[in-house]
Parts: C-alpha cells; sequence; structure tokens
C-alpha cells in the first residue's frame, strides 16, 4: 500500500489489482470505511513508529517509513504522532503526561491527560496504565496528580453515574475514519443509543458497519468518547472493552 514516495497512487493500485479505480474506492470504503489513501497512511503511521525505534537515525528512519522528503516525513508524523519524531525516538522526554485515579458507580478509573486533552481513559487498575504508557514513552514524565485532575475526574464520575458533566477535551489519536466515528459517538446525548449501522449511516458510510464496529473497540477514551452507546441492531449490548457488565451499567444509569 505503500512506497518510497509515499501511498501508492489509486490508479496503480487499481491496475495491479485488475479493477477500476471507481470499484477500489467503493470496496474500501465497504469494507474498511476510509479511502485507500487513508489506509496506505495509517500503514506508514505503523511504519513510522516501527522504523523511529529500529532506526539510528531520524533521516533513516524516514525513508524506512517510506517518505520522499525529511520534511514531508516531520510534518506528517509530527501531526500523527503528536510530537515530532526527533522526542517520539528519544522516548517523549519533554512531554509531562498527568494521570489520576478515581473509584466510581462501575470500578475504578484511570485518566491519562497532554496538555491538549485525555489521552486515555480505561477502567481498570493504575499500575496496568501507568506500564502501558511507560512502554511507549520510556522518558516521558509521568506524574500522578490528583489535584491538577480534579474536574476532570469528577466529570468521569458523574459520567459513570449517568450524571450530568462538561464536555471533556480529548487529545485521542487515529485514522481520519476513526476520528470520524469517535465524533460521531460524543454526539450521542446520554440516555440514547444508537446501532452500529446507525453510526456509519450518520458518517456518511453506511455500508462501513464493521469498521465502525472497529473503531468502537479501539476507543482509547473511555466514557468520554461514549462507545459504550454504541449497540447491535437487534439491540444487544455486544462487546466491551472493559466487560459488558460495566457497559449495561453505564447505560442503566445514563436511562436513569
Amino acid at each position: 500500500m505503500t512506497t518510497e514516495g509515499g501511498p501508492v497512487a489509486v490508479t496503480r493500485l487499481a491496475a495491479d489489482l485488475h479493477c477500476s479505480s471507481r470499484q477500489l474506492q467503493r470496496d474500501f470504503a465497504d469494507v474498511l470505511g476510509i479511502t485507500p489513501r487513508q489506509f496506505g497512511q495509517a500503514v506508514r503511521t505503523d511504519r513510522t513508529r516501527t522504523a523511529l525505534r529500529a532506526a539510528d537515525s531520524v533521516l533513516e528512519a524516514a525513508f524506512a517509513a517510506g517518505y520522499g522528503s525529511v520534511r514531508g516525513f516531520y510534518e506528517e508524523a509530527a501531526r500523527r504522532l503528536g510530537m515530532t519524531p526527533t522526542d517520539y525516538v528519544a522516548g517523549a522526554p519533554s512531554h509531562v503526561l498527568l494521570w489520576s485515579i478515581a473509584e466510581t458507580s462501575v470500578g475504578d478509573v484511570v485518566a491519562v491527560a497532554t496538555p491538549r486533552g485525555l489521552a486515555a481513559v480505561r477502567i481498570g487498575r493504575a499500575a496496568d496504565l501507568e506500564g502501558e504508557i511507560r512502554e511507549e514513552f520510556p522518558l516521558a514524565t509521568l506524574v500522578r496528580d490528583d489535584a491538577a485532575m480534579a474536574d476532570v475526574m469528577s466529570a468521569l464520575r458523574a459520567l459513570c453515574s449517568g450524571d450530568r458533566a462538561p464536555e471533556l477535551p480529548v487529545d485521542a489519536h487515529g485514522t481520519a475514519f476513526q476520528a470520524r466515528v469517535w465524533s460521531a459517538l460524543r454526539e450521542i446525548p446520554s440516555g440514547e443509543t444508537r446501532t452500529y449501522a446507525e453510526v456509519a449511516a450518520s458518517i456518511g458510510r453506511p455500508t462501513a458497519v464493521r469498521a465502525v464496529a472497529r473503531a468502537c473497540a479501539t476507543n482509547p477514551v473511555a466514557l468520554a468518547i461514549p462507545c459504550h452507546r454504541v449497540l447491535r441492531s437487534d439491540g444487544s449490548l455486544a462487546g466491551y472493552r472493559w466487560g459488558i457488565t460495566v457497559k449495561e451499567s453505564l447505560l442503566v444509569h445514563e436511562r436513569a
């Protein structure tokens, strides 16, 4: 899907697959909910992470990841990684991540925030989350600051109890399609639900139901991006990363 100059052109890919460009675009939209170019960019972002960890220099990583110029590498990689390639390869030494934990009606909730918003909200043990963050950004400064996070944790408690809460800023990175799905989820009012098909239709991708389900499953910011409000077409709860019991409890609280 990518070459040294970037994602493969749709016309070339279509020719290699012996189909029309229009058919290729349609197939990508039906199965993945994104364009071939967006898929190529997502693959290259993954390659960027791998290359930065393995290469001896940022320049080497740029070409290993399929970028034709260093400038393009820095501009796109910084936007997709949330930091410059130099910072990433150094383990994000200048980045301070604040985190806190709160007891809620559905169990312990851990939140991690960057200066731009919530980067992670998870229902589980604080030690697990801290370990995951340390593994990806070993030189970042990870600080537990309950005072600074007090308003955020209060809002998350309210969301767990089905109470009204201010909209929380998020700093979640994903593909263009994931971003559209996550934005649509934030439009679902508390106390209401949508099916995966309805979410797909709301973003103009009515056939991308499976891709919507995958975007919900990879949501890094639980509660603030309420993927628990999405159900199967038959009304069943479907899967939830933190367990069906938690999902059911959240919906019961919200409906009450």
